[in-house]
């Protein structure tokens, strides 16, 4: 029997990385050899990770195999759909414009600001005492 073809892909967001990869079959998704529905309790979090499939009409098509760690679990879910926008993409180029234009290739450059010394937190301030 002939392998199957697999489209490998890195996705990021926060400090998460999620390695997709998509593989001809029925659409189930696994996150950490677990069912996304188990992994990702949140019903936004599964919405943002379909969203790539959803817009190029192929949410059927391809079992997607997830390994994701560090972050949060919607750090990982952006990284996730990030991810498997880029392994579309490399499936099939003409998909590109579609995508990019969803804005689902753009990683998310925003993260955490560090502590700052006599502070709380990045800025919240100890609180202030009059007497």
């Amino acid at each position: 029997m002939a392998e199957k073809v697999q489209y490998f892909a890195t996705g990021r967001r926060k400090n998460s990385i999620a390695r997709v990869r998509l593989i001809a079959g029925e659409g189930k998704v696994t996150v950490n050899e677990k069912p996304f529905e188990q992994y990702f309790p949140r019903e936004s979090n599964r919405l943002i990770i379909m969203q790539p499939l959803e817009l190029v009409k192929l949410n059927g098509k391809f079992d997607v195999l997830i390994n994701a760690n560090g972050g949060g679990l919607s750090g990982q879910a952006g990284a996730v759909r990030q991810g498997i926008a880029r392994a579309l993409v490399k499936m099939d180029e003409k998909l590109k414009a579609d995508i990019k234009k969803a804005g689902f290739l753009t990683r998310d450059s925003r993260m955490r600001e560090r502590k700052k010394y006599g502070r709380k937190r990045a800025r919240r301030r100890f609180q202030f005492t009059k007497r």
